[in-house]
């Protein structure tokens, strides 16, 4: 339920009208006082213009006691200057009627200001009291404010240097994958590119048994009548001689021993000779290959 307006009291008119005579008056008063013509009645204007803002300030009850003070300080300085004119001109009348026009108006003004306040409007230590706790409410929201700002942006540091971790970190790993790469290609290119003399004193690995001499010895150790076990396989290959190989030789024993030889003279070049280069240059089986390396090996006039 809204509060009807009060209406305007009559002494509001009064005031009006004095301060209307009275801005007449001393503007009249300090141009002639000053004699700079227009300049002088800007004085007298800046005077008046003061008044009348110290009195809206005191309507609306800003700057409280500061404000009465300075309004009727600007009152008395504008009589004095109006006592002055009436001196200087040598006029009583005037020295006493100019100031008086100008106090009475700012009494008048006093008293209606006094009349056209609410009785049930708040005192000025009251209105103090009030702007005092919202001034400590606003101070408290931008406080908490300012701290939530500087949480979120410890917490946005924080962040950023967690980050900053883990991508050293993948890096890191990173790095140590691909040189762990890198070492191993380097070690399978070292493997590949070692000349074949630091290998020769690796040790040989046994060479197997030939598939016939398996044969043989199966059928000597299970005899079959009329010796069918030994028929019905390939026909035994005579006994590998010695690197001292006889001349009555079979035509198998013969190409067996001309590889042998080869293998001897490709390893008295490269004593460091593996059975994967025997293999590669005699075209012949893995097994093959290293038999023959390691007859070739043998000393010679004896058996291994």
């Amino acid at each position: 339920m809204s509060t009807p307006k009060l209406s305007a009291p009559p002494i509001l008119y009064g005031a009006y009208a004095l301060a209307g005579l009275s801005l007449i008056w001393s503007g009249y008063a300090i141009t002639d006082l000053i004699n700079s013509g227009w300049f002088g009645l800007s004085v007298a204007l800046a005077g008046d213009i003061g008044w009348i803002t110290v009195m809206w300030a005191e309507h609306r009850r800003l700057g409280g006691r500061y404000a009465t003070v300075a309004g009727w300080v600007i009152a008395l300085m504008v009589g004095a200057l109006l006592v002055l004119h009436g001196v200087l001109a040598h006029d009583l009348g005037q020295a006493i009627a100019g100031p008086f026009v100008v106090l009475v108006g700012k009494t008048v003004a006093s008293f209606a200001l006094l009349a056209m306040r609410d009785p049930a409007a708040l005192t000025a230590e009251q209105e103090a009291e009030i702007h005092s706790v919202m001034r400590d409410s606003e101070y408290e929201a931008r406080l908490h404010g300012a701290r939530l700002n500087q949480l979120d942006q410890a917490a946005d540091a924080e962040i950023a240097r967690i980050q900053a971790e883990a991508r050293i970190r993948l890096a890191r790993d990173d790095a140590d994958f691909e040189i762990g790469l890198q070492r191993l290609e380097k070690r399978a290119a070292i493997e590949r590119n070692t000349p074949l003399a630091l290998t020769a004193a690796q040790p040989v690995e046994p060479a197997e048994p030939p598939a016939q001499a398996a044969i043989q010895q199966i059928g000597e150790s299970f005899p079959a009548p009329g010796n069918m076990l030994v028929s019905a396989t390939e026909p035994s290959a005579q006994r590998a001689e010695p690197f001292g190989f006889s001349a009555h030789t079979s035509a198998q024993s013969a190409q067996r021993v001309e590889a042998i030889e080869k293998v001897a003279e490709l390893l008295a070049q490269d004593p460091g000779l593996t059975a994967a280069q025997v293999e590669e240059r005699l075209s012949v089986s893995p097994a093959t290959a290293k038999r023959y390396l390691r007859e070739a090996r043998a000393p010679r006039g004896g058996t291994k």
